[in-house]
């Protein structure tokens, strides 16, 4: 553990409460430093992750993932021992070993940013549809940034300080994913892929992964 105590993980929660302790308890064992926030859940999923041991910021009314992020961004960077920041789900999605590899990656190469990318191997399935609507919202950023990925909209991201002080999400829902990767290409950010296993279950669908949510990133992007 004490090798990524100088790591925090950023959560945004969102009625939570089925199955955030597992993801707390299963992140803690690695990451001892964890910053929840809470976008106006209204179940006790602030409460589990408070006695689960992280670091709970609230918002009065939900704002939206972005502005989440945001909230979790300036907290952890008041921590001067903080030299990386991971984003992470809180629905169970993700995996703590893909987390670990990617600041691994960043301790050892010289990198700013590496992304999770779900297509870079055969792990991660989604559903025919939901690939296409990916695909395109990959196109969209990849025109419009100076960046080119295989996975836009993936929410596992490791960032060292540097390229953390310099982005500012000001997109507060879906779309402040393209944001990220916009202020990458236009900060000069160094970059990577990391090859991430996206792990969808039923649950994870009924909480953002559904095709619907695929379609309104697309419809945030085009008409922000």
């Amino acid at each position: 553990m004490s090798d990524y105590r100088d790591t925090w993980l950023v959560i945004p929660l969102y009625n939570e409460a089925s199955v955030i302790r597992d993801v707390l308890e299963h992140a803690g064992q690695v990451f001892p430093n964890i910053v929840c926030v809470d976008d106006d859940s209204s179940d006790a999923s602030a409460s589990i992750a408070a006695e689960a041991g992280a670091v709970v910021l609230r918002h009065p009314i939900n704002l939206g993932q972005g502005a989440a992020l945001q909230t979790g961004f300036d907290y952890v960077l008041q921590d001067p021992g903080m030299r990386y920041a991971v984003t992470f789900d809180s629905d169970g999605q993700h995996r703590i070993e893909d987390a670990r590899a990617m600041v691994d990656r960043l301790r050892s190469e010289p990198l700013d940013v590496v992304l999770g990318s779900r297509f870079l191997d055969a792990r991660t399935r989604p559903g025919r549809l939901k690939r296409a609507v990916l695909r395109m919202a990959i196109w969209f950023t990849n025109m419009t940034s100076r960046v080119k990925l295989t996975d836009a909209h993936n929410g596992l991201r490791a960032f060292t300080r540097p390229a953390l002080e310099v982005i500012e999400i000001r997109q507060n829902r879906m779309a402040h994913a393209s944001e990220i990767v916009a202020l990458i290409g236009r900060h000069r950010l160094r970059y990577a892929e990391e090859p991430v296993h996206i792990i969808y279950t039923d649950y994870s669908r009924s909480k953002g992964q559904s095709l619907w949510n695929s379609v309104n990133i697309l419809v945030e992007l085009f008409f922000k």
